[in-house]
């Protein structure tokens, strides 16, 4: 699920104007209208304004930024230009600039309905939620067709543990950008108990949300009849092993019959779950036994003769660069494996397993001084071989993203490193999870900045390793 911010304030478009084609999406021809606009006049607020807008829209914060600062300077009394300020600095990860930008524009226009629903996103990012959610409302009742304002509001109640509400108001999602229809037809299944029918759960967001949410698979089958779940090829085998009295397919398979139908990050408003009724916190996943013996043979030809501590790794995320948002976050949540380094000071004589797959996985060919890293992965087909191998590790300390969510599925003890404006399913203020009985988080301090989730890190590594046994 990725936090959004409300579009752009556009104001002022004639048909054909370059505000009218920003609000068309014909976004390379707006921008040539504002340059030739701003060449012809550099001190034009509202085209600087809604220039910045768009660059914002592209993902080009910084030169948003230099424009948008403009604009407010030689007019600032525009409210609009002190809004997309707002969502410049916001996703720059400038919150406090930020809140200040869109208060400014709501003391010259209070009924800015985007500015209300972008400044309680900016709160949220700081942990403020309770402060947070009266933006919120405000934003849904001035504007109550609005799907990003609602979904914005999901997030903030699902981030403060109010799972009902939260959940309820994150149907407005399939009304959003960032959202694309999933295209499974059929009515939505409700909660409601359904013998004799078939019911299609199908994916939706990462691989991550995929695995967390799956421990919600054995409460539906308890309601009614046939339940097939759908999902990417890469989690059939470890799914279809964890939860063997279901069946399922992959999204490379025809659409079954079915006679209703249920995103999986639906499931929890249909069960009606709450904060106190998550299932499974303990772990849920449970992979081959036969690849399980496999790699604790593989692992124990590592190190003839010795059982050191084995710590998985994992420093980055996917990019997901068909959404602008998810790929923006996710810069946030990656870092690098040189960032672990100090590790190494901790478990000395700990051996590292490489678990980074992906465009960062190179990083492993040349590990930080004094890491002994070892990379398994070009023999990690699919996420059944990458349970396989967590199983015989003693922890993992992973970013935010689906190989936490295999090790904790797994009831593996497992360090999240979690950035500023973490994801709402970790909520606000916390270092343990309701989620998972073996998950510890390391929140960042201030913005893109590791250091401090690192200190306590090593810190608390140096006792683990002190007080770590080797299995029997």
């Amino acid at each position: 699920m990725t936090r959004t911010t409300a579009d752009s304030s556009v104001s002022e478009h004639p048909p054909e104007t370059g505000e009218a084609l920003q609000l068309a999406g014909r976004f390379p021809e707006a921008e040539a209208e504002y340059q030739a606009r701003l060449s012809a006049n550099p001190d034009d607020a509202r085209t600087l304004s809604n220039y910045g807008g768009l660059l914002c829209s592209l993902g080009a914060f910084e030169p948003a930024l230099q424009k948008l600062i403009r604009a407010v300077t030689l007019d600032p009394k525009l409210a609009d230009a002190w809004s997309n300020l707002g969502n410049a600095l916001q996703s720059l990860q400038r919150h406090d600039e930020a809140i200040t930008a869109y208060s400014n524009c709501l003391r010259l226009n209070p009924g800015q309905a985007l500015a209300l629903s972008n400044l309680g996103v900016a709160l949220d990012c700081r942990g403020q939620h309770e402060l947070a959610l009266k933006f919120h409302n405000a934003a849904v009742s001035l504007a109550p067709e609005n799907a990003e304002s609602h979904t914005n509001h999901a997030i903030s109640l699902l981030a403060s543990g109010n799972y009902k509400d939260g959940f309820e108001e994150y149907e407005w999602r399939w009304k959003t950008r960032t959202t694309k229809w999933h295209g499974i037809e059929g009515p939505l299944w409700n909660g409601e108990a359904f013998p004799d029918k078939t019911l299609l759960i199908h994916t939706e967001g990462g691989f991550g949300d995929m695995l967390q949410f799956a421990r919600f698979l054995p409460l539906v089958a308890e309601r009614g009849g046939h339940v097939i779940v759908r999902m990417r090829p890469e989690l059939h085998t470890l799914l279809s092993h964890s939860f063997p009295a279901l069946t399922f397919v992959t999204e490379n398979d025809p659409i079954p019959p079915h006679d209703l139908q249920c995103p999986i990050l639906s499931l929890p408003r249909a069960l009606g779950i709450t904060l106190d009724t998550l299932p499974s916190p303990q772990g849920f996943l449970h992979p081959d036994p036969e690849k399980v013996r496999f790699w604790a043979e593989r692992l124990t030809q590592d190190t003839p003769g010795q059982r050191p501590l084995r710590i998985g790794l994992v420093w980055a995320g996917a990019p997901h660069r068909e959404i602008r948002e998810a790929e923006i976050a996710d810069r946030r949540r990656s870092t690098t494996l040189a960032t672990l380094a100090p590790l190494v000071r901790s478990a000395p004589e700990a051996v590292f397993y490489s678990l980074q797959i992906g465009e960062q996985a190179f990083q492993a060919k040349t590990p930080p001084i004094g890491m002994r890293l070892i990379d398994h992965t070009a023999d990690l087909h699919d996420f059944e071989d990458t349970a396989a191998l967590i199983a015989n590790l003693d922890l993992v300390i992973a970013v935010d993203t689906s190989t936490a969510h295999v090790a904790a599925g797994l009831g593996k003890p497992v360090w999240l490193l979690s950035r500023y404006d973490q994801c709402w399913r970790w909520l606000s203020g916390r270092t343990d999870s309701p989620w998972y009985d073996t998950v510890k988080i390391y929140q960042q301090d201030r913005p893109l900045d590791w250091s401090g989730p690192l200190a306590r890190m090593t810190h608390d590594l140096q006792l683990f390793a002190q007080n770590h046994t080797p299995p029997s």
